[in-house]
């Protein structure tokens, strides 16, 4: 039996929902799980990527042996049902960029899942999907979109369940991600970040994140402007992310940009914006990083409302 899983690429924080906010995006990639008949075979990974421009080094983010984070999430699911996972044959078809802050490792830990799932017969239902796949990522972020889809606010819980709630994106605002040349790889990313920070700076995203819920519901530009700072991870990632400070400058005083944050860890970059003008976004952001000899990928994207789906079965 063969069963391919299609899950969409993510960007998590969005300014002040650090590790508890995350958005499901239309780039995606392709799990593929086949039992194999040869006994002793053990676990085989491949990894394909669509786009010719891949280098090998992206690549090797993903091991191709039981270390690889979508054997281990694989792994996790048999054996809450008591099995172990014998000969299986796992091939990624990968479109989303590889450690950009687009949850390419997300995705591939949620594909593994669900396509186990097919093969063993259902036995873990979306709470359990959620609480495996959060175990191996660390945080529900990025995998929470990537299995339910749209916007969402997520929390894990002591207990390990994983409470979320969806929120409705305004289709009047527009998404534009930009997506660097260069690659940042989370743990780095993670690496600046405090373990202590100072109350004001949690009140003060803690207010961010309200005004975030409020301004979606009600359409509140000017609100956005003010929900999108942030203090608890992106003054300390800047310097991580060459242009970041100076793309965020180029753009404060275009009147529809509504601000502009780190996807994720970075280095990928969203601009929110009202949906006019975004030619001329674009053009500012592509600029400022070519004054630095960066090349870059500027996409504007719908928010992917569907979660991973399963696709092929044979």
């Amino acid at each position: 039996m063969k069963v391919s899983v299609k899950v969409p690429a993510t960007t998590a924080n969005l300014g002040p929902g650090f590790d508890c906010m995350g958005m499901a995006l239309p780039v995606y990639n392709t799990v593929t799980i086949e039992e194999t008949v040869l006994p002793g075979t053990g676990v085989e990974i491949n990894v394909i990527s669509e786009d010719d421009k891949a280098d090998e080094l992206s690549l090797e983010h993903i091991p191709m042996d039981e270390n690889s984070i979508i054997y281990k999430a694989v792994e996790l699911l048999y054996n809450s049902i008591g099995q172990t996972p014998s000969e299986l044959k796992i091939t990624i078809h990968t479109q989303i960029p590889v450690a950009r802050g687009l949850g390419s490792s997300a995705s591939v830990i949620v594909g593994g899942l669900l396509a186990a799932n097919e093969l063993l017969g259902h036995p873990a239902d979306e709470a359990a999907l959620l609480s495996i796949a959060t175990e191996v990522e660390g945080h529900p972020d990025n995998v929470t979109p990537a299995i339910v889809g749209g916007l969402v606010l997520t929390s894990s819980e002591d207990d390990g369940s994983i409470v979320y709630r969806k929120l409705e994106w305004p289709k009047e605002w527009s998404i534009t991600v930009c997506i660097p040349e260069y690659e940042l790889a989370t743990d780095i990313s993670r690496s600046v970040l405090p373990k202590e920070v100072p109350i004001q700076d949690a009140v003060f995203n803690a207010k961010r994140l309200g005004m975030f819920v409020h301004a979606l519901h009600t359409k509140d530009s000017a609100l956005m402007k003010l929900a999108l700072k942030d203090k608890l991870h992106q003054p300390y990632r800047m310097k991580l992310v060459p242009g970041l400070e100076k793309i965020t400058e180029n753009l404060k005083h275009e009147e529809n940009v509504l601000g502009c944050v780190l996807s994720g860890a970075g280095p990928a970059i969203l601009v929110i914006s009202e949906k006019n003008n975004l030619d001329k976004i674009k053009s500012i952001v592509r600029d400022t990083w070519n004054d630095l000899n960066v090349k870059a990928e500027i996409l504007t994207l719908p928010v992917e409302e569907q979660g991973a789906q399963i696709i092929k079965i044979d």
